[in-house]
């Protein structure tokens, strides 16, 4: 380990002297924002960037381990969304002083929790909207707007954000989710990191396919 010390998921300012890069995790108050170990935010205030994320919906941001969150990057929730089957859209129900209840959430166009996988990383000013599930492994370009699932290992940019190109092919991607290395200790995690930042893939594909083959084996 670095400097004899072991990597901890609870500690706020993981990168030494540097108070701009935060593990998000333990700055977490709100129980429906859950995120992994050693996920981390390019700034400050990660729930400040969680918006309309409003008790009465329920929504729930869940984020996996290891995704690399940068700076003015923005999670819009359910409570953006306002009623559009009736002949207004504006939301009485949370101005002070209209008398009208909140509406049954049945009458609202909700699009269900958001979930970010393991290892994504999410590029500058970009904007993940309501109910969007991102895959393992994928790569949100920066300024992107995503507003449709992202599948494992893909690269998508723009707004909105359309599929750039694959990571992997099919056979390495498998077993990229076949090995979840996010998963592991964190000493198993630190003998494999040459191999996850080997660039040379068929390797890395040839490891791998050793490396779970012994894992079946025990």
């Amino acid at each position: 380990m670095k400097d004899g010390n072991s990597p901890n998921p609870d500690k706020v300012f993981p990168v030494h002297g540097i108070k701009t890069v935060t593990y998000v995790k333990p700055t977490v108050k709100n129980p429906n924002i859950i995120v992994g170990d050693f996920t981390y935010f390019s700034d400050k205030d990660f729930e400040s960037h969680v918006m309309h994320h409003y008790d009465f919906n329920g929504d729930k941001l869940i984020i996996g381990k290891f995704c690399q969150i940068a700076s003015g990057v923005s999670f819009i929730m359910n409570g953006a969304n306002h009623q559009m089957n009736a002949v207004s859209t504006f939301p009485f129900y949370i101005m002070e002083g209209w008398n009208q209840e909140i509406p049954p959430l049945t009458e609202m166009p909700l699009k269900g929790d958001t979930v970010v996988g393991n290892d994504v990383w999410i590029g500058q000013n970009s904007t993940i909207l309501p109910g969007v599930h991102i895959g393992d492994g994928a790569i949100i370009g920066l300024n992107s707007v995503v507003g449709g699932d992202v599948p494992p290992y893909t690269i998508v940019a723009g707004n909105p954000a359309k599929e750039i190109r694959k990571r992997f092919d099919d056979e390495l991607t498998d077993l990229m989710l076949e090995l979840r290395w996010w998963d592991k200790s964190i000493e198993e995690i630190d003998e494999l990191i040459p191999l996850l930042t080997c660039s040379d893939l068929n390797a890395v594909k040839k490891t791998l396919k050793s490396l779970l083959k012994e894992n079946i084996g025990e």
